[in-house]
């Protein structure tokens, strides 16, 4: 039996605003992974003066929900400040596409947590963080358990792909359990520096595979 989706969110499925890339995007993040069933990546174009959102696109991969709210949520924030943008959550989200089946609200959080997230990376590589504390181990981590580990299904601390941190001087290394030519080497690293690069004292992140 097919699921009761509202015709808003249909609307968004079969059209969805804002879809794409900004290619030199003041901030992005990532949050989910195909592995996982859903992913939804958010770029951002924020005016340096008013801090009004100016541009916003996303890539999605996922069901009509992943889709919809991706699309709902980038109409939600065009336009308005970040400390605005920040405000939104998922039951703003849902509300505007006529609500969401309760086994896909967490499509709404994931496209939440992506804009969250791709704003708390513009104020890290702007300078608007207000308490500027040094980047350690537990923040790395932190912003790790993020990343998925598409062979599990799971992050990549908790499935411990990760094997070692390393910070200093504004430098970061991580080691990570696989072979660098792993057919997901490639996606891991990169979503390994997303997650990293943005924090306001990190100058280069550097990942080294290791399983050769």
């Amino acid at each position: 039996m097919s699921l009761p989706y509202t015709k808003k969110v249909l609307e968004h499925f079969k059209h969805p605003h804002n879809v794409g890339k900004i290619e030199d995007a003041d901030a992005q993040a990532t949050e989910g992974s195909p592995a996982c069933g859903d992913m939804v990546k958010i770029y951002l174009k924020v005016d340096a003066d008013s801090k009004v959102i100016d541009d916003i696109k996303f890539e999605s991969y996922g069901c009509a929900s992943n889709i919809a709210t991706g699309s709902i949520i980038t109409d939600l924030a065009l336009g308005k400040t970040i400390e605005d943008a920040k405000k939104l959550n998922w039951k703003e989200a849902a509300n505007a596409l006529g609500g969401l089946p309760a086994v896909k609200v967490h499509c709404a959080v994931l496209a939440v947590d992506a804009l969250r997230t791709a704003i708390t990376n513009y104020e890290h590589k702007h300078g608007l963080v207000l308490e500027k504390k040094p980047t350690t181990e537990a923040v790395v981590i932190k912003r790790l358990s993020r990343v998925i580990n598409p062979l599990a299904g799971l992050d990549v601390v908790k499935t411990k792909l990760v094997q070692e941190v390393k910070i200093e001087s504004g430098n970061i290394t991580v080691w990570v359990e696989m072979p660098t030519h792993h057919q997901f080497s490639s996606n891991i690293k990169e979503e390994i520096i997303e997650r990293l690069e943005p924090l306001w004292d990190v100058e280069h992140v550097e990942v080294i595979f290791r399983g050769d």
